[in-house]
């Protein structure tokens, strides 16, 4: 993803009301104050807020007392205010009194009670998902010393999701798990989602009207797993056509997104017209300016996908589309929160990702676009400022607003890595810099259900007004999150936050582990030496035997190794057997994730591999049958511990593909769908893989029993034949191999299971005995 913008759509300007935090929001207090006027009445918010109270903790529904206040008792902003409740009487009456200017503001005030004052934590299922167990019985919750508690919003909007976590995670979900995530969004102070789903319904409503056929947009919109790079220009037709019941179901689901939206004082973020056009518009409109855009990562420039058409924004066809698109939304959905996202430039040519990576944009350039549209009507999303923060370098966007994101997530890859102490102080500095146009910060993660620890600190920038001490923030982070206080818990994760949790080297973690992303390459031209200065491997940093480890591994097993000296008193945990997981993975390679933590088995089978290679140039047969023997077995002892964990099953994601067709067609397509976009994507010749392969790899138990493992198997059979014949490692015919392997793989329907088998302690124990204990650590 780039560097979006959000187009406010409104037509009235005036001046703040109250003195803003920055300039930035200044400019858009216009929009605030109407947003403000039509939002829901204050009754529904109310009845939402305490809906949700009962799906969280039914059995403290009647714990809290909940009321919506003006911004007035707020000095003008934002608040949640939280104070024991007056008239305590007993059992089943409410005890803690949450004031709020939405229902977001009341949901996020409950989350903070219930952090702060209960120890709890919530996070995503996937990665934990509730702790409750310190939360006292109703009737005794702790009461606030205080008489009352404000926490203001330093600036209005907290911003989430990315264009295409619409396809890396949200593809398959159903009602059910977007009212689980809706309900997370707002104990998170999220109050600026994007709302994405069902689109296609509404363009091909819109298309009709400009004599566009359903035929004609089967070739136009995605297949279900690949909708995001279809609307973004990138690609089209390929994984579809859509059925018309996907289109049909999608806006119902949308519907209902919404209206859970706004019940909670949300301001959904709507898509807008960024140009991308079918290709038969230009037959209807011969003389509109519509221009063929160059090929996206496709091996052959298939006109079947590849190179979008758009159409020119001067063109006056442009806006009386654009128009008919908003307002075609406004007649389905009934409201609109006045914001629209937009973004013409995603990854396209020229501009790449927007203001980054592209020579392109400098200074003028920036200015023009940033200024052609009116002061306060327009926000830019710094995606990536915890990492490349754009608002440093362009003055602030010349002045235009914009809000403060952490990308964090390349392709919904399941990797252990964050930047936590940069997320606890980069809001703080970019909000209190001279001239400051932000306006919000946001997560604008390309995949979610990952690394909660940094979900949770980023979601608290959104009411923090000074830094965070991210090292006292981490101890009582780890009580929280398992319910008790044990020191050797604790200790492990000062040693994470001080390894995986804080990668400063400034580069992009994208999950490029050797088993997810087998080299596809002749073994001659892969770099073997283990013995690399740091200068050295900054400049190899992509060889496949020398991957992205900002930390010393030893130290990552010796949380490890604490983990597992807690796992009698936390093995009841699911977040502890989370975390169990992933810190398994960084040390095996990495074996997976927290309470599994995750052996750094990653070292363990980069160096494998290189001693495999170095084994075949040495022309020593034994040794690379040994080798490889041995690296097969290590993944298959890593599907056996992924398969411990509901979070690490590849079942989930194919059977909720499954569950949404409405015929053994629909069933095969979305299937092909889902194990199309993890494995190898876009299209692909017998000899010439897809450039995109591997790019949504997942470390989830049966892809790596299934897919991963025999993929490499058949790399090793190739060097082993190439040495008991005497002759050139046959390139070729591995990759005819490896890309039918997958393409086979895509298109077959064996069952995977959806529940979790195993107990990942004693897994990992019995995986630690076998590939650590006694050995000596390797640091790199």
């Amino acid at each position: 993803m780039g560097f979006w913008v959000l187009v406010f759509l409104f037509g009235i300007y005036g001046v703040p009301m109250v003195e803003s935090s920055t300039i930035g929001v200044e400019y858009v207090s216009r929009l605030l104050e109407i947003q403000d006027l039509e939002r829901a009445p204050p009754s529904l918010q109310i009845a939402a807020a305490y809906a949700a109270l009962s799906r969280i903790i039914p059995s403290h529904s009647s714990s809290f007392q909940f009321s919506i206040i003006s911004k007035d008792y707020c000095g003008g902003e934002s608040c949640f205010k939280l104070s024991n409740h007056p008239a305590v009487v007993g059992g089943g009456s409410p005890e803690i009194l949450i004031s709020g200017t939405t229902a977001v503001e009341l949901l996020s005030g409950l989350h903070w009670y219930l952090k702060y004052w209960c120890g709890a934590h919530i996070s995503w299922s996937k990665t934990g998902g509730v702790q409750l167990s310190l939360v006292p019985k109703s009737g005794s919750l702790p009461r606030i010393q205080d008489a009352e508690i404000t926490m203001k919003r330093p600036t209005p909007w907290s911003y989430y999701q990315n264009a295409v976590s619409s396809s890396y995670t949200f593809s398959w979900w159903d009602w059910e798990r977007w009212e689980k995530e809706i309900d997370w969004m707002a104990l998170q102070g999220i109050n600026l989602p994007l709302a994405f789903t069902g689109q296609e319904a509404i363009w091909q409503k819109v298309f009709q009207n400009f004599n566009i056929s359903a035929r004609d947009l089967d070739d136009f919109f995605g297949g279900p797993a690949f909708l995001a790079w279809a609307r973004m220009g990138n690609l089209h037709g390929w994984g579809g056509p859509l059925p018309q019941s996907w289109l049909d179901q999608q806006l119902m689901l949308q519907k209902k997104i919404l209206a859970r939206m706004y019940e909670f004082g949300m301001n959904p973020v709507l898509p807008a017209f960024s140009g991308n056009v079918p290709a038969a518009l230009k037959n209807v409109y011969p003389s509109a300016k519509i221009t063929r855009l160059g090929n996206w990562f496709s091996v052959s420039s298939d006109p079947r996908w590849c190179c979008t058409y758009l159409l020119d924004a001067t063109d006056p066809l442009f806006v009386e589309i654009g128009r008919a698109f908003i307002l075609q939304q406004l007649k389905d959905y009934g409201w609109t929160s006045h914001i629209y996202n937009c973004d013409t430039f995603d990854e396209n040519t020229p501009p790449g990702w927007l203001f980054t990576d592209d020579p392109f944009w400098k200074p003028p350039q920036m200015k023009a676009l940033l200024h052609s549209v009116p002061v306060g009507k327009l926000v830019v999303l710094d995606l990536y400022a915890e990492v490349k923060p754009v608002w440093v370098t362009s003055q602030q966007f010349y002045g235009v607003p914009y809000i403060w994101c952490m990308l964090h997530n390349f392709a919904g890859n399941i990797e252990m890595y964050g930047i936590v102490d940069s997320v606890g102080t980069g809001p703080i500095d970019a909000r209190l810099s001279a001239n400051s146009t932000m306006v919000g910060v946001g997560m604008s993660m390309e995949g979610i259900e990952q690394n909660p620890v940094v979900y949770d600190l980023m979601s608290e920038m959104a009411f923090r007004q000074d830094k965070v001490d991210v090292k006292t923030w981490i101890d009582t982070y780890a009580q929280r999150r398992y319910g008790q206080l044990v020191p050797s818990i604790q200790e492990a994760w000062n040693i994470l936050y001080h390894t995986v949790y804080n990668c400063t080297d400034g580069l992009n973690d994208k999950n490029r582990d050797v088993i997810v992303a087998f080299p596809d390459i002749d073994p001659n031209s892969i770099f073997t030496s283990p013995l690399l200065s740091r200068a050295m491997y900054e400049q190899i940093r992509d060889s496949y035997t020398h991957p992205h480890l900002w930390y010393l591994t030893s130290e990552v097993i010796r949380a490890l190794e604490l983990f597992i000296a807690s796992g009698d008193h936390l093995s009841e945990s699911n977040t502890y057997r989370f975390e169990f997981f992933i810190t398994h993975r960084i040390n095996f390679c990495p074996l997976v994730r927290e309470t599994m933590i995750f052996y750094d088995f990653r070292y363990d089978l980069v160096d494998l591999t290189r001693q495999i290679v170095e084994a075949y140039k040495l022309g020593d047969l034994h040794g690379v049958a040994y080798l490889s023997h041995k690296f097969l077995g290590l993944v298959e002892d890593l599907d056996v511990l992924l398969a411990c964990n509901d979070g690490f099953l590849l079942g989930p994601w194919l059977e909720s593909a499954k569950k949404l067709a409405q015929n053994e067609e629909q069933k095969k397509q979305f299937e092909w769908n889902a194990r199309t976009q993890i494995t190898m994507w876009f299209d692909n010749t017998e000899e010439e893989a897809s450039l995109l392969r591997d790019y949504g790899n997942k470390y989830w138990s049966g892809l790596l029993r299934d897919y991963y493992g025999p993929r490499a198997a058949i790399y090793f059979k190739f060097l082993i034949q190439s040495l008991e014949e005497g002759d050139g490692f046959q390139l070729g015919q591995w990759r005819r191999e490896w890309i039918k392997l997958t393409n086979d793989w895509q298109s077959s329907n064996n069952i995977f299971p959806t529940k979790s088998n195993g107990n990942p302690l004693d897994v990992s124990r019995w995986l630690y005995d076998k590939y650590l204990k006694g050995s000596d650590s390797y640091d790199f």
